[in-house]
């Protein structure tokens, strides 16, 4: 017999105007990646079988890289770094911005049935949203400057973009949605962040030393990754 029906009730009803809110989110990403791609950029047309073909390729072995996380001295042991982005944003070099949050959208999703999740999905969320601040503006960039200097423009602009974003999404939604979500309260998540920097004393603290060194460092290396392997990938899969 269930202790406490209406604790469980409220539960599940928070969890699903979370999966709501996350269908919701992705919808408004694509959309935002179809008004750029379709007014603006006007990418080459491919082949859809083609299209399909790649994005599901780039989203497996994104996927696959999600295994291999990095604990960072920094940062509390929720912070981990991948390098999953990296195949995202060659899949966005490559065709456009649409592809691009597919992927991503992809990725996560199948991290979800090989691995589930260990954040009560909040940290899922996260990874969508703010890769796609990142790949969005480097790959719209891109698109606008076709050349080296446009690639590196890009992951410049994406790199800020999301420090920036990813940074104010954490302090003002996902840091307190986790605790909600997740069943911790804010003084733990806090004070998980304190043990590894005493200047972590609130959410804004965390943010600042440990999000955005985050997210910077995060940026950094896939760009750099990304700048040495696009050209050679590109070629391989002949998609131009």
């Amino acid at each position: 017999m269930l202790e406490n029906p209406e604790k469980l009730l409220a539960a599940v009803v928070d969890n699903a105007m979370f999966l709501l809110m996350c269908l919701a989110v992705f919808a408004g990403v694509f959309a935002l990646a179809v008004l750029l791609e379709r007014l603006w950029l006007k990418p080459e047309k491919q082949s859809p079988a083609r299209r399909t073909a790649y994005v599901g390729i780039f989203a497996a072995i994104a996927a696959v890289l999600m295994y291999f996380e990095f604990p960072l001295p920094f940062a509390p042991g929720f912070y981990e770094l991948d390098f999953s982005e990296i195949p995202v944003l060659i899949c966005s070099f490559s065709m456009g911005p649409v592809a691009g949050v597919v992927c991503e959208f992809l990725k996560v999703v199948l991290k979800l049935f090989l691995k589930g999740t260990s954040t009560a999905f909040v940290g899922d969320l996260a990874n969508f949203v703010v890769g796609c601040s990142f790949i969005l503006p480097a790959s719209v960039a891109y698109f606008a400057n076709k050349t080296k200097t446009g690639a590196i423009i890009g992951m410049g602009i994406g790199t800020a973009a999301m420090t920036v974003f990813g940074s104010l999404f954490n302090a003002v939604y996902l840091i307190p949605a986790f605790s909600v979500l997740f069943g911790q309260p804010l003084d733990v998540i806090i004070g998980m962040g304190t043990a590894v920097n005493p200047a972590i004393v609130s959410v804004n603290t965390l943010v600042l030393f440990a999000v955005v060194p985050f997210n910077l460092l995060k940026g950094a290396l896939v760009s750099v990754v990304t700048f040495f392997l696009y050209k050679h990938i590109e070629r391989l899969l002949r998609m131009r």
